[in-house]
C-alpha cells in the first residue's frame, strides 16, 4: 500500500470516475500498474452494469438538437431508474455527449450507434458503462428519432426536460411552429391525419365500439351509426390536424393551418417513460416483509 501514491489514486479517479478507496484497492491489486487497475475496474463495471441492465429505467430526459445547417432535428430519450439520477451532472453530461455524437454518428440504428467510436476514443457503449458505474443505476439510450427538413422549416419545442417536439412546416413561420409544437406537447396526437392511422388500429377501435353498442340492444342499423360516430370522434381526438387547437377551442389545427396558408409535413413527439411499465414500490410493505422474516 505504501507504494500507492496520492497522485496515482488521483490519476485513476480521473480516468474512471470511481471513488478513492475503490481506486486504492484496484491499484494495490495491480501492484501500482494504473493501466491494469483501470482495465480491472472497467471489467468490474461491465459486470455490475450487466446486473443492472434488467432493472426498469423509466425516468430520464429528452434531448433535442439541430443538425448542420438546420437540415434535420434529432430527438433522443435517455433513461435512468430514478429522477434523482436524471438530474445528476454526470448523467446530464452523458446525455449531451451522446446528443452531440448522434449528429455525426447516428445512422438510424441504436445498436450500431452504441458501438460507434466517440471522439474520446471510446465507444458510446463504453462511455455508458462508465456512467452506470458512477451513478449505480441502469442507464439506457432508449429512442432516437430524426426529422429531415428537405429544405422546409423545422420548428421545435422542449417542455422542461421531459417532452420534446419537432415539426416540419411547408413554409417558414416561427410563431405558428411554436404554437403547434406546444399543442402537440399537451395533446399527444398519435397521427398527423386520418390517413396516418393504421387500418389495424381503426379496426381494433371499431371492434371495441361495436361490442359496447351491442349491449344497448338497439337495432343493427342504429348500432352501425353509433359506431361510425364514435370512430369519427376517435379520429378527431388522435389526429393532429383534426384536434381542437389548445389555445383556441373555436378552431382546429387544420383550420389554423389554412388561416396561415401553411401545412405540417411531419412531426415527432417523445416523452420520457412512454409505454414503460413502471414498478410501483411500497416501501412500508417491503420493510414489514423484512421484519416478518
Amino acid at each position: 500500500m505504501s507504494n500507492i501514491t496520492a497522485q496515482m489514486v488521483k490519476e485513476l479517479r480521473d480516468r474512471t470516475g470511481a471513488g478513492m478507496m475503490e481506486c486504492k484497492r484496484a491499484l494495490t491489486a495491480s501492484t501500482g500498474d494504473i493501466d491494469k487497475a483501470a482495465e480491472a475496474m472497467r471489467k468490474a463495471g461491465q459486470a455490475k452494469a450487466d446486473k443492472k441492465s434488467t432493472r426498469i429505467a423509466a425516468e430520464g430526459v429528452i434531448s433535442l438538437s439541430m443538425g448542420k445547417d438546420n437540415k434535420f432535428v434529432r430527438i433522443i430519450e435517455v433513461n435512468s431508474e430514478t429522477d434523482f439520477v436524471a438530474k445528476d451532472e454526470n448523467f446530464l453530461s452523458f446525455v449531451k455527449t451522446i446528443s452531440d455524437a448522434s449528429l455525426e454518428n447516428y445512422k438510424g440504428n441504436i445498436e450500431e450507434f452504441n458501438n460507434s467510436q466517440h471522439s474520446s476514443g471510446k465507444t458510446i457503449e463504453e462511455i455508458r458503462l462508465e456512467l452506470v458505474g458512477k451513478v449505480g443505476e441502469n442507464v439506457k439510450i432508449r429512442r432516437i428519432q430524426t426529422l429531415e427538413s428537405d429544405g422546409k422549416y423545422i420548428g421545435h419545442y422542449m417542455h422542461g426536460s421531459k417532452i420534446g417536439v419537432a415539426i416540419i412546416l411547408e413554409k417558414d413561420n416561427k410563431e405558428l411552429a411554436k404554437d403547434i409544437c406546444m399543442h402537440i406537447a399537451a395533446m399527444k396526437p398519435a397521427a398527423l391525419n386520418a390517413d396516418d392511422i393504421s387500418p389495424e388500429d381503426l379496426e381494433k377501435e371499431r371492434e371495441i365500439y361495436m361490442a359496447q353498442a351491442k349491449e344497448s340492444g338497439k337495432p343493427e342499423n342504429i348500432i352501425e351509426k353509433m359506431v361510425e360516430g364514435k370512430i369519427r370522434k376517435y379520429i378527431s381526438e388522435v389526429t393532429l390536424t383534426e384536434q381542437t387547437f389548445v389555445k383556441d377551442n373555436e378552431i382546429t389545427i387544420n383550420g389554423l393551418l389554412k388561416k396561415h396558408d401553411n401545412n405540417i409535413l411531419s412531426f415527432s413527439r417523445l416523452e420520457v417513460g412512454e409505454g414503460i411499465e413502471k414498478k410501483n414500490e411500497n416501501f412500508a410493505e417491503e420493510v414489514m416483509a423484512q421484519i416478518k422474516k
